[in-house]
């Protein structure tokens, strides 16, 4: 397919993000006419190719971002690998906040809609291991969906020499602590998601002089509904395996409301689960100043003994610049 790039909408540390319109009138029913091109040069093509093919396994959800293909292209005499994607009009959720959370009502239905993009994935054998409110999309229609799969993780395979993947404010204790990612890894993000979404702030304190994660559990919203807590009680479980899933978690009230059937009943089964909600790990390291480390990263990292050197290994310093723009080129 030949198509025209556009100006550019967003940066990542390997990536950038432009927007893209068929260029051939033969294509123009088959695509929508407003895509996204996430494009990276050579040192970041394997995974931009590494996205498409879980995108692929993962197949049709409506709460996951389509992918329409992938190509490769000569621009400015820089070969790049492009993955076009669904264009979302209404950005990120992350940029929904503007410092301030979202009503409670808001919070609700797009928790059910991310809830039932995880129980997909997870169901297709994998894990997101990025899920923040950057990941997440919104979409004229109101439609949100999980996006950027650079990070995700085939839960079939060895575990062995799995390298550091996440955002520092999401990750979970088993994640910290002992390297492990799976599915109730991304239900602690989605938690953490939670908070952020609905009171505008992170859900772990990072003030100035703060240690990051000395607080035993994040910090749960006290104008939050007493559905909304207990939600968040159950994705804040220490022990991965008494960890609420995206599955038992449709059924919480919290979000089954926005999840009933025609009839207007919803699935009891889960409701009477028994978990131990025994603290999070204390972790013994802080740092003043935590930044999302860009879900895009190519590093490698190797499995290490430390929580310290694995969370110094996260930081990054690199702010995107979102105000880019460029003329149009048309890509063949």
């Amino acid at each position: 397919m030949e198509w025209v790039r556009g100006e550019t909408i967003g940066h990542g540390t390997f990536s950038t993000v432009s927007l893209a319109t068929p260029s051939n009138i033969k294509h123009s029913g088959e695509f929508p006419s407003l895509m996204a091109v996430k494009s990276s040069n050579s040192y970041g093509g394997a995974a931009i190719a590494y996205e498409k093919t879980v995108l692929d396994s993962l197949g049709d959800c409506p709460e996951i971002v389509r992918c329409y293909g992938e190509d490769q292209t000569v621009e400015n005499g820089e070969k790049l690998h492009n993955l076009l994607l669904e264009y979302a009009s209404r950005g990120s959720l992350a940029s929904q906040l503007n410092g301030e959370g979202l009503p409670e009502s808001t919070v609700r239905r797009h928790t059910g809609s991310v809830l039932r993009g995880l129980r997909h994935i997870h169901s297709k054998g994998f894990a997101h291991c990025d899920i923040k409110l950057g990941n997440i999309l919104l979409f004229g229609d109101g439609a949100v969906k999980i996006a950027d799969f650079g990070l995700a993780r085939d839960l079939t395979a060895s575990k062995d020499g799995v390298e550091i993947r996440g955002t520092p404010l999401y990750m979970a204790p088993e994640s910290v602590n002992d390297n492990e990612y799976g599915a109730a890894a991304d239900v602690w993000a989605l938690g953490c998601a939670v908070v952020e979404m609905f009171s505008g702030e992170t859900a772990w304190s990072v003030d100035e002089g703060s240690h990051f994660m000395s607080e035993e559990l994040p910090k749960i919203p006290e104008e939050l509904s007493e559905e909304g807590k207990d939600f968040l009680r159950k994705c804040f479980v220490r022990n991965p395996e008494k960890r609420w899933t995206a599955e038992m978690l449709l059924n919480h009230p919290f979000v089954a409301v926005d999840c009933e059937g025609k009839d207007g009943q919803r699935d009891e089964i889960f409701m009477d689960v028994k978990e131990d909600v025994t603290t999070s790990p204390r972790c013994p390291f802080g740092f003043p100043d935590w930044e999302s480390v860009s879900s895009e990263s190519e590093a490698q990292y190797q499995p290490l003994d430390s929580p310290v050197v694995r969370f110094e290994s996260l930081v990054s310093e690199t702010v995107p610049d979102w105000s880019i723009s460029e003329d149009w080129i048309t890509v063949r």
